[in-house]
């Protein structure tokens, strides 16, 4: 079979979101002029050449909309990345008092099953492409583990940065690659100012620092899937987990681009952020009407992997949010737990800690009449709960042990 030729590149350069100052295509992150974010620019002129019939030729990975994807030229990192269900979940949506709910399962994402798949592929895509040989990243977790299993794919050096007390799960889920990894004796916040100046000092390509703009916009793809596989629809409701922010922010982008390239009707739908009440300070900005983000200095909470107390993105995050007419909660560790095991019981689908707060918090705003219980609404689960067993191994009952006797077996059904 002959591979399809890759599209030309659709990526105009560089652009300050705050004040629109141009930059090149380049590890760049921050603006010179005013001190804003960049974000990828494309020329969707050019991208419209994008057809429902030639993302449906594609293979089924993140790559079929490589149009809005920010690469030169065809991925060298992560190919099979994406493509991962929505899954109609009629017995959630009972518990939770919801009849058109779905779950777009990244639990399952290849290779480290999570979401952060997805933005890797793309930063190390775009740091070969820049020439860089060496990529790290400061994470909570699922960052961790991507960035040392795809580097060791693609025979990358890797530097793993991370805070002193994740779950174990996760650090021997990102050692068996082979990066190196430092732990870190404080919160990710100082973790991620540690890796600032290891950026500008070493010149690495770190996934979320100096190659943030192309990073950040692989999250775009989980929000192409969900309207491909809702039969190119747009959902009312998506109920996002929020750590920096990012993810809600370029689900957001992604309704809007496939909107204006004429893919789909646009629904307007809303947005709502999912926190920890531990750390949730973009969830309280949004609750409290107000504009600045209070920095959560002490994290504490059992979600680790949404533990960011002043998160990148959170001012854009609130901004998407009221924008769209959503809205937030933060949620409590009781209330994840219990949401980990409904998601578990009725759908089969074993979530890590961030995917509780996203249930939890579709269970509070469903409640609340904030979502309405006939509106197509799609939560967001985006890691796997076998790299946080450590939040329900405390609640779930050991298994009763029997001898090998069909007698003691009845006994012991008599009594369940």
């Amino acid at each position: 079979m002959l591979t399809p030729p890759t599209p030309p590149p659709t990526v105009k350069g560089l652009a300050c979101r705050e004040c629109g100052r141009a930059y090149p295509k380049q590890a760049l992150y921050v603006c010179e002029d005013c001190f804003g974010p960049l974000e990828v620019a494309y020329d969707y002129a050019a991208a419209r050449a994008l057809t429902r019939e030639t993302i449906a030729a594609r293979p089924e990975t993140m790559w079929r909309y490589r149009e809005l994807l920010p690469l030169d030229g065809a991925p060298t990192v992560g190919e099979q990345a994406g493509g991962t269900p929505l899954v109609r979940a009629r017995r959630l949506g009972e518990r939770l008092g919801h009849r058109a709910l779905w779950v777009k399962n990244d639990a399952v994402g290849f290779p480290t099953l999570s979401f952060k798949d997805r933005v890797v592929a793309v930063a190390l895509s775009r740091a070969r492409e820049l020439g860089m040989t060496t990529v790290a990243c400061a994470s909570t977790g699922n960052l961790a583990n991507s960035v040392a299993a795809n580097a060791a794919a693609a025979g990358m050096r890797a530097w793993v940065f991370i805070p002193h007390d994740l779950e174990q799960g996760k650090v021997l889920g990102t050692l068996i690659y082979g990066a190196r990894v430092c732990a870190v004796r404080g919160t990710y916040d100082d973790v991620n100012r540690l890796c600032s100046e290891i950026a500008d000092a070493r010149g690495w390509g770190f996934v979320n620092v100096n190659l943030r703009p192309y990073y950040a916009e692989g999250s775009k793809s989980l929000g192409f899937e969900i309207q491909e596989q809702l039969g190119w629809k747009q959902p009312a409701h998506v109920v996002v987990p929020m750590a920096s922010g990012s993810l809600l922010t370029k689900i957001g982008k992604a309704l809007h681009e496939f909107a204006t390239l004429g893919l789909v009707e646009d629904a307007h739908t809303r947005l709502h952020g999912a926190q920890a009440a531990g750390c949730g300070p973009i969830a309280e900005a949004v609750l409290k009407g107000a504009d600045a983000i209070r920095p959560v200095k002490t994290p504490s909470t059992i979600a680790k992997s949404l533990a960011i107390g002043n998160p990148a993105d959170g001012y854009y995050a609130a901004r998407a949010i009221r924008q769209s007419g959503g809205s937030a909660a933060a949620v409590t560790d009781d209330e994840i737990v219990e949401a980990m095991r409904a998601l578990a019981e009725c759908e089969g689908i074993f979530a890590e800690t961030a995917g509780g707060v996203t249930v939890a918090a579709a269970r509070r705003l469903i409640a609340e009449g904030r979502i309405a219980p006939d509106e197509p609404t799609v939560v967001c689960v985006t890691g796997n709960g076998l790299k946080t067993q450590e939040a329900v191994a405390n609640v779930l009952a050991p298994p009763p042990v029997i001898a090998p006797r069909l007698s003691e077996f009845d006994r012991l059904q008599d009594t369940q």
